[in-house]
Formats: C-alpha cells, structure tokens, sequence
C-alpha cells in the first residue's frame, strides 16, 4: 500500500502532459483505495496540489475527502473548496474520471441546500457543466443540478444560460439517483444503480426530469409556451408504467395551459402511452375540476374553489400558479368577449365579467391592448370598447426575418434528424436488434408496392 506521500509525489510529477495524465489516472485507480481509507488525512497533502495543474490527481483527493458525512459547521469551508476546484480545474483531466467529478459536483449541492443558500452554488454548478460537456447538445448528470438550483434560487433568467440549447446525446453513468425537487425535498426518487432497467427507458426518465425542471424555469420568466411544451414531452413520452414526474408534470400542464390559452386541449393526443391515456386523469381530477369550474368565467365560483382545495395545491406546490389562473381570469372573460361583440361598454364589460368598476374595466382592457393580447379602440368620451381585427398582414421586415429564422431552425433540425438516423441505421446494436424483431412477422404482414418494368 502506497504512502499518501508517493502518491502526492506522482501526482506532482504526471499532470503536466496528456499522456502523463492518462498514465497517472491508471495509477490513481490502483491506490484508490488506499486514499480513501486515509480520507480523514488528505486536507495536508490536498494544499500541497494546485487544482489548476493538478486537476487529476486533485479530484482524486477531493472526492475521497468530501465522501465522509460533513458536520455543518464545516459545510461552508467544504463548499468553498469544492468552488475554488470548479473554478480552476483542468476539462480534459476531470473528464477522464467524469464519476468523480460529478460525485463532487453533487456534493456541493448537498452542503449548499443544507446551507440553505443555493444560489452560492449557481455559478460554479454552471462552470461544472460546460467543463464535463464534450458538446453543446449533450445533456451531463450535472445539467438537472443545476437547473435545480436556478429554480430554489429563483435565478431563473440565470437558467436559461443553458437551457436554450437543443438536447440530443444523453449521458448515462453507471449510477445516477434521480431526483425530481420540490422545494428542498426530494418528491420521487429512482436508483437506477441498484436495479435493471433498459437503455431507453433511463435516457426517457432522465429527458423527463430534466424537462420537467426546466419547464419550471420557463415558468419563473413567464415564458408559458416553451414550458407547455417541455411539461408536454412529459407526460406524452413512452412509458409502461405511471410515474410522479409525469403526474406531476400533467397537473403544472393544465394549469399552465389555463395561464397562456385559457383553456384545456380537448383530449390528451393519440400518441400519449396507453398507461397515461388510462391513468393519468385521475391522478389529476381537482385540476381537472378547477379548469371546468374555471370555463364557467364566474371568478367567485372559482375562488371558492380554490379555498376548498388550497391545502391540496399547497401540498402539490401549485398554488402560486393556481392564484396566477385566478387573477388572470377577467383578462380571458375579456377575450371572449371580442368573440362575440364588435362593440361593447365599458360599464357592460365590468358587469360581465365581474369586476368592480368600469375603470378598472378600462385598465384591464388597456393593459391587453399593449400586450397585444387583444385589438381595441376605446372611446374616452361615450366609454365604449371597439374590438378590431388583428392587424398583423404578415409583409413586414420583422415578420420575413422571424418567418425565415423558423424556417432555418427546422431545416438544422431535419439536417440533424437525417444524421441521426443515418448513424443509428449503421449502429450494429439497432442492427441486431431490427434482425432478431423481423423474425417475428411474416412478410406478407406488410404492404408492399407493386412496380411495373
């Protein structure tokens, strides 16, 4: 067994080239053991190591010191270190024990929520996530880390730093816990280091957390669209059984649909896994309920509502998404409203859709006009409200550049799609797989064309 000084000393020695590094990585691997056992003992030999030169040999040592149960006392020494390692640590050494580095990583965000300070963790977690990632497009274990972060923070203009980015390659460590937040406790938890599960069905649980986290980021920025669609890849993605990402996913969906198009979809799409399509409503029903009670347009019935299921929202983390459906519900009687009339007053618009005077009528209407979530004149002089048609004729400068930039985005994409399948058709796997499947139909099970020569 190796002393901690022989090791220290070829950690010294072998951190300067590529090849030293891989060569001392081989040699750290043998003493592993010896260095954890002498965790207790490493904080000398740790400050004899530069994190910058000695990226390897560093990480070695800080995830075996770091191992240990740390005292809270000791937990804002630890976080420090740990950020000062983020900071300056070398990429392609940390990726040559990713494990380790992720250990770290998550480490850092134990003691920080035990700190109850997560936003101390924001940016190092950042840094962590570009030096693991290999590309742009490559979701790490780290990006749900920080992305949870951003959210108990309420950084979430932060988040967006990466969320922006377009997911395809998706690592999977050997084993990864899976947490999915609310608040500082963990609501669901699968260890996928301790039993089977197939290589798709871990790819889709760990792009459904990792969705149903940033949705919440997109909600803290009001950004309600892109955060229906990431809570609809949720629970709509491929499953064989129920699961609480999903649930909780569909209840953050109706609600969120309440927010940004006053109403539900009529029915959950063809596509969505049998289990859901059977299931998922019931786990659902009081929101299910509170979006019907919310089509009748009477806010008083739906404050009542409310009330009587508010422990409920609470318990789901919801309610301050439920009060935003609530004070949002005169601006949606308002629009159905231009679906009906040409012309209306103001003092008809207070009365109908419940509000206390026709000034305050006139604020909500003037408030939608510069949204542009309506088109409106109004008369100062009789208080009458004129509904217009959108006025958009689609020839302006700025709508050519928005039409043309969707159309280059889906053209990468369809660029993008061809590769995929293109490296996935020549993936000997697939191929093994594709050949043990077509055993199982008969040829004639399928059409095929006829062509004449």
């Amino acid at each position: 067994m190796e002393t901690l000084e022989t090791t220290t000393a070829q950690i010294q020695a072998l951190s300067r080239t590529k090849s030293d590094a891989t060569h001392l990585n081989n040699l750290l691997k043998k003493s592993e053991d010896s260095i954890r056992l002498r965790s207790a003992s490493l904080k000398p030999y740790m400050d004899q190591l530069d994190p910058a030169i000695h990226s390897l040999g560093y990480l070695y040592y800080l995830e075996a010191f770091t191992s240990t149960p740390i005292p809270k006392e000791q937990a804002d020494g630890i976080v420090g270190l740990i950020i000062r390692f983020i900071n300056s640590c070398k990429a392609e050494h940390i990726r040559l024990v990713p494990e380790k580095f992720i250990s770290v990583c998550k480490r850092l965000k134990e003691q920080v929520l035990q700190l109850e300070t997560p936003v101390q963790g924001v940016a190092a977690m950042l840094t962590a996530v570009k030096k693991l990632q290999t590309n742009a497009e490559r979701l790490t274990p780290l990006h749900p880390e920080f992305v949870l972060l951003c959210v108990l923070s309420k950084f979430y203009k932060y988040g967006l730093n990466l969320l922006e980015d377009d997911i395809f390659e998706i690592d999977q460590p050997k084993d990864l816990f899976l947490y999915y937040y609310y608040g500082h406790v963990p609501f669901y938890v699968v260890a996928f280091g301790k039993k089977i599960i197939r290589s798709l069905e871990l790819q889709l649980l760990i792009e459904c957390m990792f969705s149903s986290i940033r949705s919440m980021v997109y909600i803290g920025v009001k950004r309600f669209e892109k955060a229906l669609e990431l809570l609809h890849n949720v629970f709509t993605a491929p499953m064989q059984n129920l699961n609480a990402i999903a649930v909780e996913a569909y209840k953050k969906y109706i609600l969120v649909s309440l927010i940004q198009h006053g109403q539900l979809p009529a029915a959950l799409p063809k596509y969505t896994s049998s289990v859901a399509q059977r299931n998922l409503k019931s786990y659902a029903q009081i929101y299910l309920d509170l979006a019907t009670t919310y089509s009748n347009g009477k806010k008083s019935e739906l404050e009542t509502y409310v009330e009587s299921n508010k422990e409920s929202f609470e318990h789901d983390n919801n309610l301050g998404l439920v009060k935003q459906v609530v004070s949002l519900m005169p601006k949606r009687n308002i629009q159905r409203l231009t679906q009906t009339y040409l012309t209306l007053s103001l003092q008809d618009i207070a009365k109908t859709v419940q509000l206390n005077s026709p000034k305050e009528a006139e604020m909500h209407v003037l408030q939608m006009i510069q949204d542009g979530e309506i088109y409106a004149t109004i008369n100062q002089k009789d208080g009458m409200v004129r509904f217009l048609e959108d006025h958009e004729q689609y020839k302006t400068c700025e709508m050519i550049e928005h039409i043309d930039s969707s159309i280059q985005r889906v053209m990468a994409l369809s660029r993008k799609l061809a590769s995929m399948d293109e490296s996935m058709s020549c993936d000997p796997l697939f191929l093994g797989k594709v050949g043990r499947e077509r055993t199982r139909f008969d040829f004639d099970d399928f059409d095929t064309p006829k062509f004449s020569i």
